[in-house]
């Protein structure tokens, strides 16, 4: 391997967003740039999770590039909905793919193009790109969104433009996945789903990861969102669809004052306002804005416990990464949904949390309160969890197998 050789990443989101995707994205970035890689993003303009361009690019022309962290980045200031639906997500996507396309015209050279996906149209400028430089294609799945979107009951199916709508999207999605050398995604059940839309007959497991140092109780402090007179069950990141809020209410119903349980909810999405409306902020349940990625880690470790309510119906089209960071914290947590959802087999082989299948709410108030009153189940519980998902879900075991991928591809006649 030369140190010459050259990636062009193509993702939705990207640094600073500092949450989900562009998260992930900036770190694997970052780590193949330190191991002697030229690495070249073309991106959106930062605006996740407040689905609002931030404030420090609001200025800048609609085409902008920048260079961070020794990383060329060619960014285009995308349309955001100010109502997070459907619509508005699609005039998003198609507004990102003609900024893709015009920046792709920029990149000079590149032996290998990585396509990030939710947007499954970004593939296609990435196909231009890779045929134009004679590179190769790799696509990586993070989420589904037009599956997504039927699970969760974003998108209605009762009608002949959505019968003629997921016709066309089945077609254009197989093809683009069609094109690609290398197809990946983060959970073992989105592989399944992967081989039943394309040809690709052994996809490649890339799961997100977890830094054992960076989410790590030992290292961290009580966080002022955290009250120690309560037992607190945080959820922290984007409020949007995917989640069963209407769970949480029920469940906020059956707490009383008496019991001395807070709900945290930390983070901004399209369905924040929607939730404030639907559970009123009280002496139960307080909202907070979302926080930068160097205090999630005292954030985490503070709160008692974490939750993750899930619609029953979404199984293999996501794999919430926010999960290894509730377990990495050395936390219980509490989650619903599917009971065929990968996470769901997470929870039981680690024995780090109590995963509900049903629509229960007192089962999961009744486990609030027993790990409220037995500390030390709760603590052995958490450490379950941590020791699973570090195992598991390694930053560098995960990242280290990622790069011999490369290597491998590269190396390909």
């Amino acid at each position: 391997m030369t140190l010459e050789k050259t990636i062009t990443i193509i993702t939705a989101n990207y640094y600073p967003e500092d949450s989900a995707i562009g998260l992930y994205t900036t770190q694997f970035s970052q780590f193949l740039v330190k191991n002697g890689y030229k690495v070249k993003i073309i991106t959106g303009f930062p605006s996740y999770p407040q689905w609002e361009i931030y404030n420090q690019y609001k200025t800048l022309p609609s085409f902008y590039s920048e260079t961070v962290n020794g990383i060329e980045i060619f960014r285009y200031k995308q349309y955001v909905p100010k109502n997070v639906n459907f619509k508005g997500r699609i005039l998003m996507m198609l507004d990102l793919f003609f900024g893709t396309f015009v920046n792709i015209m920029k990149i000079k050279n590149t032996d290998l193009v990585i396509c990030i996906v939710p947007f499954t149209t970004s593939i296609f400028p990435a196909m231009v790109l890779s045929k134009r430089k004679k590179a190769k294609l790799w696509v990586h799945i993070q989420d589904f969104e037009f599956d997504l979107a039927l699970d969760s009951g974003v998108l209605k199916s009762n009608n002949l433009f959505f019968k003629l709508f997921k016709n066309t999207v089945v077609t254009f999605e197989k093809k683009m996945l069609n094109t690609s050398n290398v197809v990946s995604s983060i959970s073992l059940r989105m592989l399944e789903k992967i081989k039943e839309k394309s040809k690709h007959t052994n996809p490649y497991y890339f799961p997100n990861w977890v830094s054992s140092t960076k989410i790590n109780p030992e290292n961290s402090r009580q966080h002022r969102m955290i009250n120690l007179a309560k037992f607190t069950l945080l959820y922290s990141g984007n409020i949007g669809e995917k989640q069963d809020w209407h769970f949480l209410k029920n469940l906020c119903d059956l707490i009383k004052l008496e019991d001395e349980i807070e709900i945290i909810v930390v983070g901004a999405g399209g369905f924040k306002d929607d939730l404030k409306s639907l559970i009123k902020p009280s002496e139960i349940i307080k909202y907070f804005e979302p926080i930068p990625y160097e205090d999630l880690n005292d954030l985490l470790c503070s709160a008692n416990a974490h939750f993750l309510f899930q619609k029953k119906e979404v199984v293999d089209t996501i794999m919430p990464s926010k999960i290894l960071g509730m377990m990495a914290s050395q936390k219980p947590s509490l989650i619903s949904g599917n009971k065929k959802s990968e996470v769901a087999t997470i929870i039981k082989q680690s024995e780090g949390g109590f995963y509900f299948s049903e629509n229960d709410a007192l089962s999961v108030y009744n486990t609030i309160l027993e790990l409220k009153n037995n500390p030390i189940l709760s603590n052995q519980i958490g450490i379950n969890a941590r020791n699973y998902i570090i195992n598991k879900f390694s930053e560098n075991q995960v990242l280290e197998d990622f790069e011999k991928k490369i290597k491998m591809i590269l190396n390909e006649e």
